[in-house]
């Protein structure tokens, strides 16, 4: 057998690290996230913190009001009252009502569509940037980010980090969190429905299989069992 080479072992393990280890940003540490998709209360409490503090500049293009109002357990009439600011019809999808032109002459760039960063950033790096803004006179908002040196959107959770407590605002970063990663993939909410009603499927059908091994290996246990000519 061919010996494997020193140089393989590192790579290998150097990707074993690269998977396991927490991912960071500019050598900070990632916070987790502790996300519960199953938590209904939430991932509603988190749409309307959404929609009240991030959907005027940000768009869920893939997402639809009533999609979210049909998951999520709000009736037509919360949609209306709660979500919907820059729609007039339900079935639109939520897209933020600031123009690219006024973005980019304001920000410098067009804020990005956060349909999928959960799913492309992790849970992880979205709670963990949500709460990593520190005053910084030389930016143009006054703010910057540890996670994203440099960044062009301002702390708009500044208030809310000051009229909570520490613990409850994390949790407030947490339901948003909860909720992007809701909307990176709403099938998620049906998948893991559908995955519990497999299981009990199974274990019942771990039951009935067991019983039946058990008759069908009877008679060989007793020595009845003869083969045939």
């Amino acid at each position: 057998m061919k010996k494997i080479s020193s140089t393989t072992v590192l790579i290998l393990a150097s990707l074993l690290v690269s998977f396991n280890a927490p991912a960071s940003n500019n050598g900070i540490r990632l916070d987790s996230a502790n996300t519960d998709i199953n938590n209904q209360k939430s991932l509603q409490n988190g749409a309307k913190l959404f929609m009240n503090y991030c959907s005027g500049c940000h768009s869920i293009s893939f997402m639809r009001y009533n999609r979210i109002g049909k998951d999520l357990g709000f009736s037509n009439a919360d949609v209306e009252k709660h979500l919907m600011f820059n729609a007039n019809k339900i079935g639109e999808r939520v897209i933020s009502s600031m123009s690219k032109t006024g973005a980019v002459k304001w920000f410098g760039l067009s804020p990005p569509d956060l349909s999928l960063v959960a799913r492309s950033k992790g849970t992880d790096w979205i709670y963990t940037y949500l709460r990593s803004f520190y005053k910084d006179k030389s930016r143009p908002f006054g703010v910057n980010n540890k996670i994203l040196q440099n960044v062009s959107m301002p702390d708009v959770l500044w208030e809310l980090k000051q009229n909570k407590s520490s613990a409850d605002f994390d949790q407030t970063v947490r339901d948003i969190t909860n909720f992007l990663d809701y909307v990176g993939e709403p099938a998620k909410l049906v998948r893991f429905q559908l995955g519990y009603k497999v299981l009990g499927f199974l274990s019942i059908l771990l039951v009935f299989s067991y019983l039946l091994k058990k008759e069908y290996w009877k008679d060989v246990k007793y020595g009845k069992w003869r083969a045939k000519d």
